[in-house]
């Protein structure tokens, strides 16, 4: 009897000690590394040791569920002892069963996890020390339990464990925005951070024959004039062709070398204006920075905060120049579309017309045009865009009104003159082709007319079989050939 109460009392512990690492578990997951740093600068007790493990996240979170399903997994067997004691092992069983999933769910699953949100960081500065204690102790058991777990799991593995993941907090922001904690647009942004390192350059870049660009020896008051007539602030300078990028010429580096000369004309008359007007963009332009085309966005804002560019010249796999991508271009992948008022002629990347009516750019991926529809789905791996998808099924380069079929869409080019007087495509329209919808509703009529006189024609064989089979006739004695 008294052996009894000791293994209950010990169930007892051991459950508050697996709710406590579940809520521990939970409280690592929900603290913020930037919250954990300011309270490492107030020197709240405990903070370091939290900011430490913060580091090491997955490494620690995966020590809280071994030590949780330790703990948890010695209190379900202390009970099945008593249990199978008192009522046998039928029995003893069966309610062990019964009782612990019930008390572990209340007390393991969802208490400890509720409290592990609403108190996060005072758990977390109280549950660090013990952690890295325990980490100590026990990490050469973590190593190796996650190397056997990730060698009886088929496919790859993870290094720290399953623990943490961008999976993981992808599904805490659906939580929230379904809940209403966040709303739509700040769930779209959290959700475009995670993807930067999946999309690449050349998928947000400005294509080279979009590019405005001027040659070397061309003076700064033509690039300036130029600037203003474009509305960009960068302008890529040109060596012998466009391949040939040189430098960057900056309408803040002109200013600031013209102003001087602009004001001693006014004093000294024709001599500095013709010094003006002489004044190469060789001598004003700066480093141009080149990057792969194939690199992803979030290498390339990194790259463009650590050395204070704003601007970078994209090259492709065989050493020309595919374009060019600025940092407006990297935070639109996370914000959205970011317009000034000398963009009033850029296309937004889909507008809603009218209902399945939509105008697109032509630079919108194929794979959202596709989106667009339910019923629709566009996976072609020979082209990127809508633009692309549209050169391809015409078979040439598409000029403005060019219409084309494809998916069960009908596709109109929308454009005009660029800069340089080429026509070009900018936009395009989308509908659906209801020539396509009608011809495969009539293409299904006639099958079901085809099959439903097929069907009368083998009535009318059987029954004309079955009136034969009833004329009387001469039988063929046995053994007599018909």
């Amino acid at each position: 009897m008294v052996r009894d109460i000791v293994f209950l009392g010990v169930a007892v512990v051991f459950t508050v000690i697996a709710g406590m690492f579940t809520a521990a578990d939970t409280a690592l997951t929900t603290v913020s590394p930037a919250r954990v740093d300011d309270l490492v600068k107030d020197e709240r007790l405990g903070a370091k040791r939290l900011a430490a493990a913060i580091e090491r996240r997955a490494t620690y979170v995966g020590l809280t569920v071994l030590l949780r399903a330790v703990f948890e997994t010695a209190a379900i067997a202390f009970v099945a002892v008593v249990a199978v004691d008192e009522l046998g092992s039928g029995w003893g069983l069966t309610v062990t069963i019964a009782a612990m999933a019930v008390i572990s769910f209340i007390a393991i699953a969802v208490g400890p996890r509720t409290l592990g949100q609403q108190h996060a960081y005072s758990i977390a500065l109280v549950a660090a020390p013990v952690l890295t204690a325990f980490g100590v102790l026990l990490r050469p058991v973590t190593r190796a339990l996650i190397v056997l777990g990730n060698a009886l799991t088929p496919g790859r593995g993870y290094r720290n464990g399953p623990f943490a993941t961008e999976v993981e907090v992808r599904e805490v922001v659906d939580l929230a925005r379904a809940q209403g904690v966040v709303d739509d647009d700040e769930s779209r942004m959290i959700q475009s951070v995670f993807d930067l390192d999946q999309t690449n350059a050349r998928e947000v870049m400005v294509p080279r024959p979009e590019m405005v660009w001027i040659e070397a020896d061309k003076s700064a008051t033509q690039a300036l004039s130029l600037s203003v007539k474009s509305g960009h602030s960068r302008i890529p300078v040109i060596g012998e062709n466009p391949d040939d990028v040189i430098g960057v010429v900056y309408v803040k580096d002109l200013v600031e070398r013209m102003l001087p000369a602009l004001a001693a004309s006014h004093s000294s008359g024709d001599e500095s204006r013709r010094e003006l007007s002489d004044l190469p963009v060789a001598e004003v332009m700066r480093e141009a920075v080149f990057v792969p085309d194939s690199k992803p966005l979030d290498d390339v804002l990194s790259d463009m905060q650590a050395r204070r560019n704003h601007m970078a010249l994209l090259v492709d796999e065989y050493g020309g120049i595919a374009g060019l991508v600025t940092i407006e271009d990297v935070l639109e992948e996370i914000v959205g579309e970011i317009t000034d008022e000398y963009d009033t002629d850029e296309v937004a990347p889909v507008e809603e017309l009218s209902e399945g009516h939509y105008r697109v750019s032509s630079r919108l991926p194929v794979e959202d045009l596709g989106e667009l529809y339910d019923d629709v789905e566009i996976d072609d791996d020979e082209v990127e865009t809508v633009g692309g998808l549209l050169a391809l099924r015409l078979g040439r380069v598409p000029l403005p009104g060019t219409r084309v079929r494809t998916h069960g869409l009908l596709l109109t080019a929308e454009g005009g003159a660029d800069r340089s007087g080429r026509q070009r495509i900018t936009s395009v329209l989308v509908r659906r082709d209801h020539e396509h919808d009608a011809g495969r509703e009539h293409d299904k009529n006639r099958e079901h007319d085809t099959n439903r006189k097929n069907e009368t024609n083998r009535k009318n064989e059987t029954s004309s079989g079955a009136e034969k089979a009833s004329k009387p006739g001469r039988e063929h004695p046995i053994g007599e050939n018909a």
